[in-house]
Formats: C-alpha cells, structure tokens, sequence
C-alpha cells in the first residue's frame, strides 16, 4: 500500500497544484511557522516550488523529506501535512513530522494523521525506529508524541540556532515493536 492514507476523517495524499492556495495560507500563520523551519511571510512562488518537488518526490526516497497533504474527507480541504525522512545511514529509521493549520487545532488531526503515518511507516516500509525533534517550548507537539508513545531520548540544550537566538530540543523516538504493542 502507499498514498494516498486513510483515517476515519482524513485523506493522507500526494500535493496537488490545486493545494496551493490553502498551503499558503497555513505556512503564512505565524503562530503555525513558530516552530517550524520556514518563516513568514511563505510566498506563493515558495509554495508552488515546494508543491511542485512533492509532486515529483518519491516517497521511498532515502535521505530525502516527503510530504503529503493532509485533508479532510468531507470536503477535501487541505488542513496541513505529515513528513517523514528515510535516514541515510540506516533506510529502516525515519524523522516524522506533522503540522495542523491553526483554524483545525485541538480537534486531533494531529494525532490522527500522525497515527496512520506511523502505520504507513511501520507496517509498508518496514521501519525499525522512527525519531521527532521538537522545540522544548512547543508544548503541543511535546504533548502529540507523548500519546503517540514516542519516549524523551535526549534533552539538547541551545543546540540549534534557529530563527535568531538558539534554541533547544527533545529528541524522542518510537520503536516499531513499542508502537505495535501500544
């Protein structure tokens, strides 16, 4: 099995160029962007670049990020997207990431898609461990593994500069034996 993904409520699928405009939008909320590695202002120029390197990605590809536009059954609106990238050095490990635009927080989206892209991961790729760096001061992702079982493996303190003054991190991961068993 591979894209698109399914949920009770959500469609996991390839980007199309008709996401564009919703896309945009999400990647232009400030408070969505805080933790994220792009900046606002997000231009439509940057938004049909990246929709058009999704487009063209592979999703088995190894060392590369692929995304995949999350959006809702009901009426097919683009509500954010789930990212995951195979490691270089071990295919069988995966950085996962997920971003909701705002007007959808608290409704579980984020877990909900980030469930089935674990199931994706685990059970089609045959992943071995799977691995998510947050912000110690986003609280809602720090919140999002803890449900989802991912486990703190390390605090790293003003590791990274990130958007003028350093930052610091948690890096959890999640077995594919500890998710199978949750």
């Amino acid at each position: 099995m591979t894209f698109p993904l399914e949920t009770d409520r959500l469609l996991i699928r390839q980007f199309r160029d008709s996401d564009l405009a919703s896309f945009v939008a999400y990647r232009n909320d400030p408070e969505v962007a805080k933790y994220q590695g792009w900046s606002v202002p997000y231009t439509m120029e940057q938004g049909e670049q990246f929709i058009s390197s999704m487009i063209a990605a592979d999703p088995k590809q190894i060392g590369e990020w692929y995304q995949a536009a999350v959006t809702l059954k009901e009426d097919a609106e683009v509500i954010g997207d789930a990212a995951y990238l195979l490691m270089k050095n071990d295919s069988r490990q995966a950085y996962i990431g997920c971003t909701i635009a705002r007007s959808h927080w608290g409704r579980g989206y984020g877990f909900e898609a980030t469930s089935r892209l674990l199931d994706y991961l685990f059970e089609n790729l045959d992943l071995h461990r799977v691995v998510a760096e947050t912000d110690v001061e986003n609280t809602s992702s720090i919140k999002l593994l803890e449900k989802l079982g991912f486990r703190r493996e390390s605090h790293l303190i003003e590791n990274v500069w990130f958007k003028g003054a350093y930052a610091s991190e948690y890096h959890c991961a999640l077995l594919e034996r500890e998710w199978k068993t949750r």
